[in-house]
């Protein structure tokens, strides 16, 4: 297994974002709905307007401000730079446009597999589940190799079937280390509705919130250690005072969905979002 995936925090460099390195792929090949999040219509493959000839953003700065929350809170988990850089060799789609199609569609494969990196990665760390470490590498090594296919071989990949196999074995990590809450809480809330629910101050340790829907839920000063959080909308969630260290799969992107403060607490392999309260 490759150093830059041996552990949580720093140890995954490789699974972020390093737009320097990539050919602007997530302004180009990706669907924009006009809507809250974008403020126009544009399809796959099709640049943005505001993608500069040096594949940066043109108005990084002012995303929010000029309509593109939904560019703020996107994370490719690297899977831009690998593309770029390695799958493609470093040839541009506009320098050699015949790699253009190819390209982008191999970048949403990429990415589904490094996000799988990043939570194969944090369960190989996760002590209560060191009966399944063994696995857990395997699983991490095998998803590996699926990133260093040839471009045709990616573009192919049945990466939903993977995903399926990985998603299993991450939720028995995700109850092992549920069961050591107070009380063995194993509470299940997956793909719950909450949508804007009051859970100000709630005792959420080890409550399983996979694919719940938070969105605007009020969830100051909640306590969400040892929750598993994987595939959580927290969209415009009050994060505000809550307590997520520990929590289970939390992503950058989540967090830059979401409300909070400096009175939030964070693990350690997340940052604080710029736009959040100070």
């Amino acid at each position: 297994m490759p150093d830059n995936v041996q552990g949580p925090g720093n140890g995954r460099t490789a699974l972020r974002a390093d737009c320097a390195n990539c050919f602007g792929l997530c302004c180009v090949a990706l669907t924009l709905t006009r809507s809250a999040d974008f403020a126009i219509n544009k399809s796959a493959g099709e640049p943005c307007g505001n993608l500069r000839e040096d594949f940066r953003c043109g108005i990084h700065s002012e995303l929010r401000t000029r309509g593109y929350p939904g560019c703020t809170v996107y994370d490719c988990f690297g899977a831009g730079q690998k593309v770029s850089g390695e799958t493609f060799d470093g040839q541009d789609w506009r320098g050699a446009p015949q790699t253009a199609g190819r390209m982008f569609k191999v970048f949403p494969v990429m990415r589904q597999l490094h996000e799988l990196l990043w939570y194969l990665t944090e369960a190989l760390s996760l002590e209560p589940a060191r009966s399944l470490h063994g696995e857990i590498r395997r699983s991490l090594d095998e998803t590996e190799r699926l990133t260093h296919l040839p471009a045709d071989a990616l573009a192919d990949l049945d990466v939903a079937a993977h995903r399926e196999e990985v998603a299993g074995l991450l939720l028995r990590a995700s109850r092992a280390v549920r069961a050591t809450a107070p009380r063995g809480r194993k509470r299940d809330r997956r793909g719950a509705d909450l949508i804007g629910a009051r859970l100000r101050g709630a005792d959420l340790r080890g409550v399983d919130l996979r694919g719940a829907y938070l969105i605007a839920a009020d969830l100051t000063g909640a306590d969400l250690r040892l929750a598993d959080l994987i595939g959580a909308d927290l969209r415009d969630a009050d994060l505000r005072a809550a307590d997520l260290t520990g929590s289970l799969f939390l992503t950058q992107a989540q967090l830059n969905a979401a409300r909070g403060d400096t009175a939030t607490k964070l693990p350690s392999s997340l940052e604080r979002p710029a736009h959040w309260a100070r």
